[in-house]
């Protein structure tokens, strides 16, 4: 079989033996009726475990919806005008509300940048900031310890509205629901504590009971309120085909549901070989970013294996911590017992990259130079055909393939 691959902006194909092909995950057909505004539109009129929102809202009261930053692919803009129609149709002034670009841990927006986010509309009708760690309110401590320290324009609101696309997150489970707060809105300290738990196997892609990173990140609400959520789901094209709003649990649940439809993707059993590309530009533009498929791609792998990751990372590792964590490290197990007792943002994502290292190889077709990546515990290539070949001398002819088109999104599950 033929495959045409993302690879930076050009893209790159690979031939593989059919005979040798268990299986190849595409995203599931799924029936949609509305898409984009109409979607969200129709969400909000019909919310899922409460009232509506236009019945939630009081006049006088300050409102702070809290949306995804620039790293993020929430279309914002496509959210904000019905959202903010159904907020004034209910007396709410544009004065008492404030949309929050939550930063996480990432850097602080552009004027320009803002106005792209949230679209000249909300932008020019209603404040727009930027969270603040350095500006929190310590509003307690959860079960797990994580300190609840949030931005205080969001802790100080008599209303909060959060805002969020859903995809899976290798550690959350999925992304959606309270991670606006935790940790879009929340200070350094409280992120670390938080993700710190990563290392447990229950944190896991597609997995919210029992993970401990998704239960300490929803249990926020005990805290400080959460009086409603309006998430989308996106395809291929960035296009919202799913929109659920209301409870942040019952609403956020029923879009993994679908997500679940759309991407996850049972399989007949692990593969000797997984090639997986992240989807081409932006999704390869780093290490950092490409990780999030290679990270997926390793529920397809048996012990032993190979994943061949076909990504450009044409703009390097991405994040200075990680790098720092990949290039200065003097092997994977030493970032896997490293992240348990010292977890740092970036590291954490170096840490997951060596628990692949330790069950399996990674080979690597990217614009890196092949020093570079043999530095970093990776074996490079020049191309995917090439990484085949070799994937072939060492797991055998007859070796068992799963390929992985569209790896950031597609989840395999036995």
């Amino acid at each position: 079989m033929h495959f045409e691959l993302g690879f930076g902006k050009v893209g790159t194909s690979i031939d593989v033996p059919d005979t040798n092909i268990i299986d190849v995950l595409y995203p599931n057909d799924v029936k949609v009726s509305l898409t984009g505004a109409d979607e969200v539109k129709r969400a909000l009129e019909n919310p899922i475990g409460c009232g509506r929102l236009s019945t939630i809202v009081k006049p006088g009261e300050k409102i702070a919806i809290v949306t995804s930053d620039i790293t993020r692919p929430m279309p914002s803009y496509k959210v904000m005008p019905a959202l903010l129609e159904e907020l004034f149709s209910a007396g709410v002034s544009k004065d008492d509300v404030t949309i929050v670009l939550a930063l996480g841990s990432h850097r602080a927006h552009t004027e320009e940048e803002k106005r792209k986010i949230v679209g000249e509309e909300a932008y020019s009708t209603v404040r727009c900031v930027d969270s603040d760690p350095s500006d929190c309110r310590h509003l307690g401590t959860t079960k797990a310890g994580t300190p609840v320290d949030v931005f205080s324009v969001v802790a100080n609101a008599d209303r909060r509205i959060l805002l969020g696309n859903i995809e899976y997150h290798y550690f959350a489970g999925y992304s959606g629901g309270a991670k606006a707060i935790m940790p879009g809105v929340s200070t350094r300290a409280a992120i670390q504590q938080n993700h710190s738990q990563m290392v447990s196997d229950a944190a896991a892609a597609g997995r919210l009971s029992g993970n401990p990173v998704r239960e300490d990140i929803d249990s926020i609400a005990d805290f400080i309120s959460i009086d409603f959520i309006l998430n989308v789901v996106l395809d291929a094209h960035k296009e919202i085909i799913c929109a659920v709003a209301g409870d942040y649990i019952k609403a956020h649940r029923a879009g993994c549901a679908f997500l679940d439809s759309l991407y996850l993707k049972k399989i007949p059993k692990k593969a000797d070989i997984v090639i997986v590309s992240p989807g081409g530009f932006p999704k390869d533009i780093n290490l950092y970013q490409a990780q999030k498929a290679l990270d997926n791609a390793k529920h397809a792998m048996r012990d032993g294996g190979v994943i061949i990751l076909i990504g450009s990372c044409a703009e390097g590792l991405g994040e200075r911590t990680f790098e720092e964590w990949m290039t200065k490290s003097p092997s994977p197990d030493f970032m896997v017992e490293r992240i348990a007792r010292d977890f740092q943002l970036g590291g954490h994502k170096a840490a997951a990259i060596a628990m692949i290292l330790q069950r399996g190889d990674v080979y690597l077709v990217s614009d890196l130079p092949d020093d570079f990546v043999r530095g970093i515990f990776l074996t490079p290539f020049s191309s995917p055909d090439k990484a085949l070949s070799a994937a072939f001398e060492k797991m055998g002819k007859d070796a068992s393939v799963l390929v992985m088109p569209y790896g950031g999104s597609t989840l395999p599950q036995l």
